[in-house]
């Protein structure tokens, strides 16, 4: 018997990122986003998740209309219902009405494709009325709700077909305001069940550690980072206070939640958009990333930092990135992760990094996808 599935796909979602807007929630943001020149994100995720489900012929699908999901789902020979009506610019309240719709038509399980804002609108609905799949397809997806990928997402369908259980994974309410400002500020916004695969689903963001040994250990990779610099490379130094201690230990500003450029141990780009960064890429032709994992799930690309877009990524090159952070931190991960938006990229840069964890000390650790 097919099991009753909805699907929303948030169309807005992402489109921030390469753009430097670091979300698209917010009065006006998705059109500063256009302005900027951003496409959307979530057709190809929504695509690749489709394509990667093993038992879709065992789903009868319940899809919001036009690009919130019919658009996607009709270009498979699957049994499919349309559910509610949305105008010319959907909206949150789209897909809260459709969500509790699609409940009332009884489906079992819901797939929404979107950022931590769409998590958000979905708990406000169904709350644990039933369990769901979440694709990762926001700027920054701070959430545990999160599958890691569109592949893994599609292994959580699979999964609840063959009856997995079901687990609680906690939804985040960041102020997307404030995140912009260089300010990240979030709470426990709830939780929603999904089912009980723990190595397809990210892990929760966890806080910086501010303690006297973690700044000392911030501080030596600092020195250590410095020492090695090449002054006739162009280094792009990704979000977090690992890479601010680089900046502070030079005497320079950093944009903690951004993007920033630093050539001949001076300031060349602060808060940089994909657009900036290829515009350095034309002045500068010897590039590195130094980037820090996220705590808590270990994403190196792919959350928080979308302006590394695999454009970016490509003409850096895998052997020009340089991870960083402290042994506390890397040592709570089980492994490195990326979901840059390029299957293909994402397993190129899968395997083994070097990570820079002290003064003159870098341990081995394994990149997934």
């Amino acid at each position: 018997m097919q099991k009753k599935v909805g699907l929303i796909v948030n169309p807005v979602a992402g489109m921030g990122g390469s753009v430097g807007l670091k979300g698209t929630d917010g009065n006006q943001m998705y059109e500063k986003a256009l302005e900027l020149g951003a496409e959307p994100v979530t057709p190809d995720r929504t695509k690749e998740l489709l394509a990667y489900i093993r038992h879709i012929d065992d789903l009868q699908f319940f899809v919001a209309p036009k690009e919130m999901g019919e658009d996607f789902i009709k270009l498979l020979e699957v049994p499919y219902e349309v559910v509610g009506d949305i105008g010319g610019e959907t909206s949150a309240s789209d897909t809260t009405k459709i969500a509790s719709q699609m409940i009332d038509r009884g489906i079992e399980l819901l797939i929404f494709i979107g950022g931590d804002g769409t998590a958000r609108d979905i708990y406000d609905t169904i709350d644990a009325k039933v369990p769901v799949v979440a694709v990762p397809s926001g700027v920054k997806m701070f959430s545990s709700v999160f599958a890691t990928n569109p592949r893994t997402a599609a292994k959580l369908v699979d999964a609840f077909v063959e009856g997995t259980d079901v687990t609680e994974e906690e939804v985040l309410d960041i102020d997307e305001d404030a995140f912009r400002e260089d300010t990240l500020a979030s709470r426990l916004y709830g939780y929603l069940l999904v089912p009980e695969v723990k190595q397809y689903i990210q892990h929760g963001k966890t806080a910086s550690q501010v303690g006297k040994s973690s700044r000392r250990a911030k501080e030596e990779i600092a020195a250590y980072v410095i020492e090695e610099m090449d002054p006739k490379t162009l280094y792009l130094l990704g979000p977090g206070t690992t890479l601010k201690a680089i900046t502070d230990e030079l005497g320079l500003p950093k944009t903690l939640l951004g993007i920033d450029a630093v050539y001949g141990k001076s300031l060349v780009g602060q808060d940089l958009n994909e657009e900036d960064i290829l515009r350095l890429f034309e002045e500068y032709e010897k590039r590195s990333i130094i980037i820090t994992p996220i705590g808590g799930n270990g994403f190196i690309f792919g959350r928080g930092s979308k302006q590394f877009t695999p454009k970016v990524i490509k003409m850096v090159g895998k052997e020009n990135v340089l991870v960083v952070s402290t042994e506390q931190k890397i040592r709570s991960l089980d492994c490195l992760r990326v979901d840059t938006g390029d299957y293909e990229l994402d397993e190129h840069l899968s395997g083994y990094l070097e990570v820079t964890v002290d003064y003159k000390r870098k341990i081995v650790f394994k990149v997934k996808c």
